[in-house]
């Protein structure tokens, strides 16, 4: 399970196939248990990778991959997928449990969509 750290919710998220094959391999290479983070930190103070440690992961992947650094980021990485999602589908509400926001102003402020565009997009569907 995976909990938000600002609302101590826990978030849904989905993992490809490939991406589950990747994690299991990891799991048993690195002898992890039920109870065990899924990437323990670096150091002792920490049982798990810190968000700092994330950061230059990803940074180090974005470099590795011939880009500019200064573009991406932990978090435009998880915008850009929300926005992808809404834009495709204009279903804010599944945008909002997967970001897990606990209000839909939250969602529509964070992806930068106007309010009477979500409102257009809701009077559109009938219940």
């Amino acid at each position: 399970m995976v909990v938000q750290r600002k609302t101590q919710r826990p978030v849904q998220f989905e993992l490809t196939e490939p991406t589950r094959t990747a994690v299991a391999v990891w799991i048993a290479q690195a002898g992890l248990k039920s109870e065990d983070f899924l990437f323990p930190g670096w150091l002792h103070e920490s049982p798990h990778v810190s968000t700092r440690q994330y950061a230059r992961i990803v940074e180090h992947w974005v470099v590795a991959a011939g880009l500019d650094p200064s573009a991406y980021g932990t978090h435009s990485m998880r915008r850009t997928k929300a926005t992808l999602i809404y834009k495709r589908t204009k279903n804010l509400r599944a945008v909002q449990l997967l970001l897990g926001h606990a209000k839909l102003e939250s969602t529509v402020s964070y992806l930068g969509i106007e309010v009477d565009d979500a409102l257009d997009i809701s009077e559109q569907i009938e219940i």
